[in-house]
């Protein structure tokens, strides 16, 4: 199937074709006839599979072909957890509109609101927005929902994991109850159907389950190492290998930049992404990044969402994630629709636990690397080897001084016991 087969107007498929798009992914294929016909629309697939052209693309051909006459007026809304993602949204957007006369932007927090406010005066059509500055900018005047005709929440789980879950509901409230509402998520837990319900009307459902799950499309090894080696580990996998672009993911902010210092010792040039990181040095590593001047990015999960850089060489779990699900998000930036990727992991001995709660929820073992110079023999066993070693009974087994050690003293004790 085509894009011009779904109906798709011509302004639309000449901006779709200078993108390089010729066939819609199964998300789109099944999602965008629903959305043309004006029905709700409740979407669960994992990042990478076109969610952002599955609805974008029919709001803006249907903001298109309405012919709204006079001043620009807000009338589709989407909110995302993340500055990064929202950012990638609008920009994709952009793309999509180019040949129509609809005007887009994006808002968030961390940056000054004045360039924002001097946006919105001059109207738009599509607004892209993560919560917190969304309702601050309402609050203060600059925005109105009361025309919105299209709501989008996007990344609904991450929007609840991250607490944004009072946020949206004060967002809801101030939408008109006619409206086109789409709810996305990579997952479906209870309470991302019980908020669907909230949002949504009489919707359908389009659940994409990929053709081949990212965990298997996607080459994984684990390296058993040290906590006090994990940097000189890192540091010479991308010393030794030939990478272009390497996605590092730390747990902490502070794990982050401190990986970022250590490796600039050893003259390998990296920038880190997180929280604590102003908008404007977020989105230049990002940018440094998509275009090439550094190879390598560390980022905290929380930042990585909206990181979408095509053909990434290499993800590397500096520190295992304690949410499986967390891991298969992280290789997946590196096995983005139907490609292939490289994702490996460190491994110190309090992670154990994380891995196999990983291999449980991928249903694989993950292959383990033992030969490289950082190899510690005690953290390299296998846990079960290890539970064995403290035996004390199988340490004196293998170890003939203790077996002598225990005879003397038990013949010291029996000398004893006789003179008593």
């Amino acid at each position: 199937m085509t894009f011009k087969e779904l109906h798709i107007i011509d302004p639309i498929l000449k901006a779709l074709e200078t993108q390089g798009y010729t066939h819609p992914t199964p998300i789109q294929e099944q999602a965008i006839p629903i959305l043309l016909e004006g029905n709700d629309l409740l979407g669960c697939a994992q990042t990478g599979t076109g969610k952002t052209a599955a609805f974008s693309i029919p709001i803006i051909q249907n903001l298109y072909k309405s012919n709204f006459q006079g001043r620009k007026k807000i009338r589709a809304l989407i909110v995302t957890p993340t500055r990064e993602l929202a950012i990638q949204i609008d920009d994709n957007i952009s793309h999509y509109a180019k040949h129509t006369n609809l005007k887009n932007m994006v808002i968030f927090g961390g940056v000054k609101q004045a360039k924002q406010t001097a946006n919105l005066r001059q109207g738009q059509d599509i607004l892209v927005a993560t919560p917190g500055r969304l309702l601050d900018l309402i609050s203060q005047g600059f925005i109105t929902l009361k025309h919105i005709e299209y709501f989008v929440l996007d990344e609904a789980d991450q929007m609840l994991d991250m607490g944004f879950i009072h946020d949206i509901k004060k967002i809801i409230a101030k939408l008109p109850t006619q409206r086109q509402s789409l709810f996305f998520s990579a997952t479906m837990p209870k309470n991302i159907v019980d908020l669907s319900r909230k949002i949504l009307g009489n919707y359908q459902s389009v659940t994409i389950k990929p053709e081949q799950a990212t965990a298997e499309k996607v080459e994984q090894a684990v390296y058993f190492v040290p906590k006090k080696s994990k940097i000189k580990l890192l540091t010479y996998l991308l010393q030794t290998n030939d990478v272009s672009s390497v996605l590092v993911f730390s747990r902490t902010k502070h794990g982050a930049n401190k990986v970022v210092k250590q490796l600039a010792k050893q003259e390998i040039i990296a920038e880190a992404i997180h929280g604590n990181k102003s908008q404007t040095a977020r989105q230049k590593a990002l940018n440094n990044f998509k275009d090439g001047n550094i190879k390598v990015l560390i980022a905290t999960d929380i930042a990585a969402r909206g990181i979408d850089v095509s053909k990434l060489s290499l993800v590397i779990n500096y520190d295992l994630p304690n949410i499986p699900e967390t891991y298969v998000h992280r290789i997946g930036r590196t096995g983005r629709a139907k490609a292939s990727g490289i994702a490996i992991s460190f491994c110190d001995r309090e992670e154990r636990p994380y891995l196999r709660d990983i291999e449980k929820l991928i249903k694989q073992k993950i292959k383990v690397i033992n030969e490289h110079p950082f190899v510690n023999d005690e953290e390299a066993a296998p846990t079960e080897q290890k539970q064995h070693n403290k035996n004390p009974r199988n340490q004196q087994r293998r170890n003939p001084n203790n077996r002598n050690r225990n005879r003397n003293r038990n013949r010291s004790n029996n000398s004893r016991n006789k003179r008593d």
